[in-house]
């Protein structure tokens, strides 16, 4: 049973079960596999599928078993949609620093563009 989805291109909204779902298709998993991996009933393993949002443990299990990096789309989201951070006033954390606002708003239109004319998938865009 193939089933289709509304896959958001630009990355605006994330619907990860949807996302997990398509690359379990893709992949051909059998659903006995998965839940024995999980070690979950068939209907656990459809709730992650119907899931707009996953623990990051269970993602983590997901990207595994399915030999992706679900957490990329994330981080593509930041990526594009995360506005600048750039208060004084913080107080220094002990967590690690990173840049949000490495690209300017011309590039991210235009990885966006390349995205939504399908020029580009979203795995080659966050790959290059």
């Amino acid at each position: 049973m193939k089933e289709k989805y509304i896959v958001d291109k630009s990355l605006k909204d994330i619907h990860i079960g949807h996302y997990i779902h398509l690359k379990v298709i893709e992949n051909k998993i059998d659903i006995n596999r998965i839940c024995n991996f999980f070690d979950l009933r068939e209907e656990d393993i459809i709730k992650f599928y119907e899931s707009e949002d996953i623990a990051t443990s269970d993602l983590l299990r997901w990207c595994k078993l399915l030999n992706y990096d679900f957490f990329r789309i994330y981080t593509g989201h930041l990526i594009l949609y995360s506005p600048p951070c750039k208060n004084p006033n913080m107080p220094p954390s002990e967590l690690p620093a990173f840049k949000k606002n490495i690209y300017t708003q011309e590039v991210i239109d235009y990885l966006l563009e390349l995205i939504t004319k399908q020029k580009k998938s979203i795995p080659e865009v966050l790959e290059r």
